[in-house]
């Protein structure tokens, strides 16, 4: 045994010999680390594939998937290495996934993550407005979302009324070109589509122009698109300006006020009109508040049945009524304008004078 002990510390105590051994451990435990990383990095993973081209918005079904074995080293974090995480998913907007490709994380979603790209893009305090469109219409299919348009305008049958051109809304943007069945046209590429609706935003203002003149078709207008900067065939029309046709438009339009415009109109028509209001039973006491400048600026006067008038001047007239009759009160303008408020008062038992306070 010290037999062998002798020449292992002869061995360890010689420093060039421990050098040499600590370099070729060291190599050794490289090389295996080295090899453990290779054999990693290429060993193969199963993950799913496209079997065929598959278009936006499409739900993926199993005979659409198929399972290869890839390199580990060449897929990236995103790429979804399993079948179940891609069947019954969708293709995101806009996303074509070709045959025999991977499937990843930002292309694939679920049914109610589709949103519609059109209402994302809508600036701030624009409308969405629904242009109708065909093929004619569009160039042959020719104008697409991003483009540029202006919408023009053609009034009139060259008849008995004269045609009129002329451009009403410019530079507008194209957001979507979509089908009669709401789909994008120009977003599936194994599919023609037949553009039914462009759809564009807009400031209220226009939008409310646009759909005024949309309705005026029985009238003869018509609402064509043209690629921004685009020429027009003026021939046989009268070329008219932006303003001539928003004239127009507004002519041939009625504007129904709303419920507060109305409202505030008849606040405002009737500031002079007296106000009236009754307490007790018999006698019944009516009370007439006139506005401001009886006597003055108006003459303000009421009646009580058949009686004649009374004269006023003061702001608020207090009428007795014992029997029942109609009180009529009234404020004149010096334009002889009158304001009048009239309300039947019943009074209750027997009847008797009438006295003014």
């Amino acid at each position: 045994m010290n037999s062998l002990l002798v020449p292992l510390q002869r061995i360890f105590k010689n420093k060039n010999t421990v050098t040499i051994i600590g370099v070729i451990i060291i190599l050794i435990l490289l090389y295996i680390g080295y090899s453990s990383q290779i054999n990693s990095a290429v060993e193969p993973i199963e993950i799913p594939v496209a079997t065929e081209t598959i278009q936006p918005r499409t739900e993926i079904t199993d005979d659409m998937v198929e399972i290869v074995k890839m390199p580990a080293i060449s897929l990236s974090d995103n790429v979804l290495r399993s079948k179940n995480a891609v069947v019954g998913k969708y293709t995101n907007i806009n996303t074509v996934i070709p045959a025999g490709s991977m499937f990843y994380t930002d292309t694939v979603i679920e049914e109610n993550q589709l949103p519609d790209s059109v209402f994302v893009k809508v600036k701030e305090g624009e409308v969405v407005f629904n242009f109708p469109v065909n093929i004619e219409t569009t160039y042959g299919n020719s104008i697409y979302p991003g483009n540029k348009i202006d919408i023009y305008m053609k009034t009139g049958n060259g008849n008995d009324e004269r045609v009129m051109l002329g451009k009403l809304v410019e530079n507008v943007e194209v957001l979507a070109v979509k089908d009669s069945s709401g789909r994008n046209v120009f977003e599936n590429t194994s599919e023609s589509r037949t553009p039914s609706m462009m759809i564009f935003g807009v400031p209220n203002a226009i939008h409310i122009l646009l759909l005024k003149a949309s309705y005026m078709g029985s009238i003869g207008v018509e609402l064509f698109p043209v690629p921004h900067g685009g020429a027009v065939s003026t021939e046989g029309a009268t070329e008219v300006s932006t303003q001539q046709l928003v004239d127009y438009i507004e002519a041939h339009a009625v504007n129904i006020p709303t419920t507060t415009d109305a409202n505030a109109e008849a606040e405002e028509n009737d500031a002079l009109e007296p106000m009236l209001k009754t307490s007790g039973t018999n006698p019944v006491k009516a009370t007439i508040t006139y506005p401001k400048g009886c006597g003055t600026t108006y003459t303000c006067a009421y009646t009580l049945g058949d009686g004649s008038p009374v004269t006023v001047t003061k702001t608020k007239q207090t009428v007795n009524v014992t029997t029942t009759s109609e009180l009529t009160a009234t404020v004149t303008e010096n334009n002889g304008t009158v304001h009048t408020k009239a309300e039947t008062i019943t009074v209750e038992g027997s009847t008797g004078r009438t006295v003014e306070r």
